[in-house]
């Protein structure tokens, strides 16, 4: 991979929530354009003290997530100023999270004036009885219009999300989705596996009964079918969720799995700065937006010293998400000791096995095979 550093900018704003989800974010209603000024400020500031502080020479790609970035429309661009004046910042994958039912043609031409050159849009789904259960916003004749328009602006460098797994779903609801979303030809989609998270929404209607949800074992059945539907159009598993056209890969993402350095600016965000010895530094800012405008610095956030041992464990866990593996080369150089002296039990064991359909088994194997080394 490419030297340098990635950012993540974390955009914590919704105009609803979703019943599913458990990312830290709030509501746009009664927050004015003073307060989302205020955050927007903080986030540069942010930026530009790490840095100074990290001595960064190049930001090499570039993610603002969410959230929903979407919903900030044009209020967006002081942030996307600000970036392009920095002398360091020149992705050359500036990706933005936006949802259909958000965006506007000044928005996504605002985003293309800006440098951002490849958009992840989250579907979810085009079924309204799913989208209706799980509390997603917005006519479906207008959000499909949108994505349509998106497609435009984002020709060849949008990316589609699904879940698999929402109420009221079976595999032929999926794969109506992907028959109709690849008709946009999207060059990359993600496939989530529906997850019930402690303390949300969606767990709490089940709790009580008002929705149903498949069991896990039917989950993954859809999953599956979802997964041969969008392998047949031709795209790449590279990683365990995520499918791309030949090149198209999330380079960004790319970059958390085989553990280059990226900083993290938001509200809830995390950055990880790797060390020359094997180890690294992991910050993590608190979930709280008043807070991170009354004090955007890293010194505020949690600081946590990942030693050799965790550090190697972590970059086996990332890189096997991924299709090629983690990066043999950098790996020795990290740690001194190649992948196949560090868990050669396990490769040998899963040699004719995909790693990414079980790689919770696999690693549970190969971090007891490194234990076992006790380097």
């Amino acid at each position: 991979m490419n030297s340098g550093y990635s950012l993540y900018i974390h955009i914590p704003f919704c105009n609803s929530f979703c019943d599913y989800c458990d990312f830290y974010s709030i509501t746009t209603e009664n927050k004015n354009d003073d307060y989302i000024n205020a955050y927007l400020s903080a986030l540069v500031k942010d930026i530009k003290n790490q840095i100074t502080r990290f001595s960064v020479k190049n930001i090499v790609t570039a993610y603002i997530g969410g959230g929903t970035p979407s919903v900030l429309g044009k209020k967006i661009c002081f942030l996307l100023d600000e970036l392009n004046k920095m002398a360091c910042f020149k992705p050359a994958e500036f990706t933005i999270e936006a949802n259909p039912e958000s965006i506007t043609g000044d928005f996504l031409h605002l985003c293309q004036d800006s440098g951002i050159n490849r958009l992840s849009l989250g579907v979810q789904t085009l079924h309204e009885p799913s989208r209706k259960a799980v509390n997603r916003k917005g006519e479906l004749k207008i959000i499909e219009e949108n994505i349509a328009l998106a497609a435009k602006y984002f020709k060849d460098l949008i990316s589609f999300d699904l879940i698999a797994g929402l109420p009221y779903q079976n595999d032929e609801i999926l794969i109506s989705d992907i028959n109709r979303l690849v008709s946009y030809e999207p060059s990359h989609f993600s496939l989530y596996s529906m997850t019930i998270e402690d303390g949300t929404a969606l767990n709490e209607k089940i709790k009580d009964g008002i929705i149903t949800i498949e069991d896990r074992d039917k989950t993954d059945s859809i999953w599956l079918c979802g997964r041969q539907a969008i392998k047949e159009y031709g795209y790449k598993q590279y990683e365990v969720s995520n499918f791309a056209k030949e090149g198209r890969e999330c380079v960004h993402n790319m970059r958390y799995w085989q553990m280059n350095s990226w900083m993290g600016a938001g509200a809830a965000a995390c950055g990880t700065i790797i060390n020359n010895n094997g180890t690294a530094r992991r910050f993590s800012y608190a979930s709280d937006v008043d807070a991170y405008i009354k004090n955007p610095s890293i010194d505020a956030a949690f600081t946590e010293e990942i030693n050799k041992d965790t550090f190697m464990k972590e970059s086996l866990m990332m890189g096997f998400r991924c299709l090629e593996g983690p990066n043999p080369n950098v790996f020795f150089n990290r740690f001194g000791i190649s992948i196949e002296d560090c868990i050669s039990n396990t490769l040998l064991k899963y040699k004719e096995r995909d790693k990414m359909m079980f790689l919770n088994s696999f690693l549970t194997e190969a971090f007891s095979e490194i234990d076992n080394l006790k380097l």
